[in-house]
């Protein structure tokens, strides 16, 4: 882990969902078409009511099924932080051009 501008850098999405998770990023959040879902799909964020404060992008060498953005979102509305891991290229997720706005800002 590198630090640079205050955000740490990883090799591997595995070391990026520990530090999260240690900075109290504790919610699985998943990528629906105009929100983000959490509690198992029983509760959703709209894309005005959550922050991006990390990502990271991970590259696979020689599989494109390797490549990942691992999201670190927080909600001051309802007061949680958690994960949304996103594909990205031919594999990202169908979402409305708000999603994809709030969401690829960060790219």
């Amino acid at each position: 882990m590198e630090n640079s501008n205050s955000k740490p850098s990883f090799d591997t999405v595995t070391e990026a969902l520990r530090w999260l998770g240690e900075q109290g990023f504790t919610k699985d959040f998943n990528i629906a078409e105009d929100c983000i879902l959490y509690n198992n799909g029983k509760q959703s964020l709209s894309p005005e009511e959550f922050n991006i404060e990390y990502y990271f992008r991970f590259e696979g060498d020689t599989d494109p099924g390797d490549e990942d953005i691992v999201y670190g979102i927080s909600s001051v509305k309802y007061d949680i932080k958690g994960v949304l891991m996103s594909a990205f290229g031919v594999y990202a997720d169908a979402m409305s051009h708000e999603m994809i706005k709030k969401l690829a800002v960060h790219y």
